[in-house]
């Protein structure tokens, strides 16, 4: 792109009036200093948010990526200025007292990529995520700054092999419950193990972080083809440049996040998620970014979509194959293709490449033939969308399942009722847990967790001992977008909020029905009156970032966001 004769005043940049007033002085010694010139003070300086960090393989290389980044910037004509943020690994916190730390590292994320492109007044900025909370925390951020911007994607691992059989991180958890039954033995829990993560990139099924990397992209917030390719490929390392080049282009033609976060771009995200059957956190993490777009979604229109979307991908964690294989047979690109094509899609709705979804769909190739990643639509997996949003007395503000490969559709049974995580899992461990059982973890939910943690390793526990449609498991917490089996989670109000869960005593009989889409307890509004007058909620979490985040987070029916504004 050539930027002979583009001004500061051409491309409109936000506050770096540098060479117009000697108040400036200062500020253009400082940037000097990190080496910019008299020509980079007439240039817009885009911020380039990186999320790299050694403390998992989701980010390991994205510190290469972001320089992938600062090219394309550079060559657009942009002044890139690198900065980083944190990211934690849930895989790595799971089932430990630091998956707390979870979610609210997608609300540091978001705060702190804010703050720095406030401070600095830059001009536009690439957001470049990998792991579950990064996506996210990138995209509200994005919405919070206001200035163009585009997120870019680290991409997906490519799958572990053991003996001939792709496997993942999921395989190693659902291992431990395997060995805890009898079934491998400490060598073959140990080759699972040493097999699953081969390199970098994110969870390679269709977890939390290739969900929400899916629905950016059909949200239109990232470059196409940013979902899917891989993150140890030449692709990948191209589109990130081009994410660089992409933002400059977005300050020519002055197009915002608010231009393309309207509320059809949000539902192209919830219908791709749909049809690709993504992780049940999509609900909770779009409806925070719309927050922070101030766009109107709410946790029933997961519902309204979910009618009337098939699910078409036969990815992990209740299918065969994982992200790579989406790639190779077209990619996200393709599936959104087939979806336009049949009226799914909103078309008209603007892009980070400056052009429509279907412009940019226009130059995208169909589905691979003959790949069976994607079924067609007129013989999908499942007529509608696997994630489905309950309520009933249990969960008035509602509740989250995610229904793909489940085939029970009612379940009924005694309350197995546990205030914390780990003493359900002792329980699954100790094999107190029987078939037919509700199995409830309370208390640790947004502000009783504090954090909302995910419930993998007592769902995984479960599956690996056969009793992964035997019993349902229900808590208020989250579970990871590798989990599968007769699950849900997020139930509203949460039990630290007083919400009916609160109320449940061992033995009630509690009832989860999908079709219906009710998730109840056999106990009079009476009964429950008395339960919640003789109850007192646990203090909150006082410390650190936990306690802030008690003290603000709100319901999960909300997004859990930590600024809301009543009005």
């Amino acid at each position: 792109m050539s930027t002979e004769g583009k001004t500061k005043k051409d491309l409109r940049i936000k506050s770096h009036v540098y060479t117009e007033s000697n108040v400036k002085a200062p500020n253009r010694a400082m940037l000097r200093a990190v080496g910019l010139t008299d020509e980079s003070f007439t240039k817009p300086q885009i911020g380039i948010a990186s999320t790299w960090a050694e403390v998992t393989p989701c980010n390991i290389h994205l510190n290469d990526l972001a320089l992938e980044a600062k090219k394309g910037a550079q060559e657009a004509g942009g002044v890139p200025l690198q900065f980083n943020t944190i990211t934690v690994s849930d895989g790595i916190s799971m089932g430990t007292q630091g998956m707390r730390y979870s979610l609210p590292s997608r609300d540091l994320i978001a705060d702190s990529i804010e703050t720095v492109v406030g401070a600095e007044n830059l001009d536009g900025l690439v957001a470049i995520g990998a792991c579950d909370k990064n996506i996210p925390g990138c995209a509200i951020a994005i919405a919070n700054a206001e200035v163009p911007a585009v997120f870019a994607y680290g991409g997906t691992i490519a799958p572990g092999n053991l003996r001939g059989t792709d496997i993942d991180l999921v395989s190693v958890f659902e291992g431990v419950g395997k060995h805890n039954n009898g079934d491998i033995d400490d060598k073959e829990l140990n080759a699972i193990e040493c097999s699953a993560c081969p390199g970098a990139g994110a969870c390679g099924g269709m977890y939390t972080a290739n969900t929400m990397a899916s629905a950016m992209e059909a949200m239109g917030m990232s470059l196409p083809g940013s979902a899917s390719n891989p993150a140890e490929s030449k692709a990948k390392a191209e589109d990130i440049k081009a994410a660089g080049e992409a933002v400059y282009n977005l300050l020519e033609k002055e197009i915002y996040p608010k231009d393309i976060m309207t509320k059809e771009a949000f539902e192209n995200a919830i219908t791709v998620v749909m049809a690709l059957g993504g992780s049940t956190n999509a609900i909770l993490h779009i409806l925070a970014i719309a927050h922070a777009a101030e766009v109107d979604v709410t946790i029933d229109d997961f519902n309204r979509l979910q009618e009337s979307v098939p699910h078409l991908a036969d990815l992990k964690p209740s299918g065969r194959y994982v992200m790579q294989d989406l790639y190779k047979a077209g990619g996200v690109q393709g599936v959104m293709k087939m979806l336009h094509r049949e009226g799914y899609i909103h078309g008209e709705c603007m892009t980070v490449t400056g052009r429509t979804v279907a412009e940019n769909l226009a130059e995208v190739d169909d589905l691979k033939e003959g790949q069976d990643v994607i079924m067609p639509l007129d013989n999908p997996k499942r007529a509608d969308g696997p994630l489905i949003v309950l309520k009933g007395n249990l969960s008035p503000t509602g509740a989250v399942a995610k229904v793909s490969g489940v085939k029970v559709k009612h379940h009924q049974g005694p309350a197995r009722v546990f205030d914390n995580e780990k003493e359900a899992t002792d329980a699954v461990l100790n094999n107190e847990i029987k078939e037919g059982d509700v199995l409830v973890i309370r208390y640790v939910g947004p502000k009783g967790g504090p954090g909302m943690p995910e419930m993998l390793s007592v769902s995984s526990l479960l599956v690996g001992k056969g009793m992964g449609e035997k019993v349902a498991l229900l808590t208020d917490g989250r579970f990871s977008g590798g989990t599968h089996g007769l699950v849900v989670g997020h139930i509203s109000p949460e039990a630290q909020a007083g919400g009916p869960i609160a109320f449940l005593r061992e033995g009630d009989l509690v009832t989860v029905d999908s079709d219906k889409k009710e998730i109840s307890f056999d106990v009079t509004d009476e009964v429950i009156g008395r339960r919640r007058a003789e109850w007192t909620a646990p203090e909150l979490y006082k410390k650190g970032v936990l306690g802030k985040y008690a003290h603000n987070v709100t319901c999960s029916s909300q997004g859990a966001v930590t600024d809301f504004l009543t009005k």
